[in-house]
């Protein structure tokens, strides 16, 4: 029996209209993501793998095709729906890290737990027990502008596994990191690949990345060129 793809893109385009003129930035792509996969989607800039990354992650619809997160059209699904479903299905990092700049480390690892409604003990002891999982046991109090990069990107990882999610979409988590940070955060990835049993997704313009991954995505001009499983390599880590 096939396994069901935790999320499926059939056909999906997405055109940007400005005035007179249409703009497609992604061209009828179709793609599997199975679970337990490590994705890794290449691609230059202006590619289109951002946005791709975007309908991965169910953050923006299609403009024609269809989105399925767990077998289900995102499109069907209510505002409120997908945004509960998302929020326990898909954790999100990226390049900038998005942290809340007034608002600690521990209160922004906690912040999607609110719209969870977790209490907030629960939320307090979650948030403490991923940055000390994480080495940043000492920076709980402290606020984004005084951590370093790699401190602030390990928040912005811890936040994105707070609900406990399947799947993390990252991306260019490596992008405004120096090249030994940059592989630090890439060993935490592959822990929650191999240990956790978590579908990582990441969009990057490195190829150096592809090198920890089960399955490479290349796009360009907003089309998938090549779209290489390594299967062996599936099984080797799912063990």
């Amino acid at each position: 029996m096939a396994v069901q793809p935790v999320i499926k893109l059939e056909k999906v385009w997405k055109t940007y209209q400005f005035d007179h003129l249409a703009l497609s930035v992604l061209k009828n792509i179709s793609l599997e993501i199975a679970p337990g996969a490590f994705v890794v989607i290449l691609g230059p800039s202006g590619s289109g793998k951002s946005t791709l990354l975007n309908m991965l992650g169910c953050l923006d619809l299609p403009t024609k095709g269809v989105v399925y997160l767990d077998g289900r059209d995102i499109a069907k699904m209510s505002e409120d729906e997908l945004a509960q479903a998302r929020g326990r299905k898909i954790g999100f990092v990226f390049q900038q890290f998005n942290l809340l700049q007034n608002l600690n480390a521990l209160e922004n690892v906690a912040l999607p737990m609110i719209f969870q409604g977790k209490s907030e003990l629960v939320r307090t002891k979650r948030a403490e027990s991923l940055l000390t999982s994480l080495g940043l046991q000492e920076r709980i109090a402290h606020r984004p502008s005084e951590l370093s990069g790699g401190e602030q990107q390990r928040i912005a990882i811890a936040r994105a596994l707070v609900n406990d999610p399947e799947i993390i979409v990252a991306d260019e988590p490596t992008g405004n990191l120096d090249s030994t940070t940059g592989k630090k955060i890439m060993e935490i990835l592959i822990d929650l690949h191999k240990n956790e049993k978590k579908t990582i997704v990441v969009v990057t313009h490195d190829p150096t990345i592809a090198d920890y991954s089960s399955q490479i995505v290349h796009i360009k001009d907003g089309e998938i060129v090549e779209n290489h499983i390594n299967h062996e390599k599936m099984v080797l880590w799912k063990k």
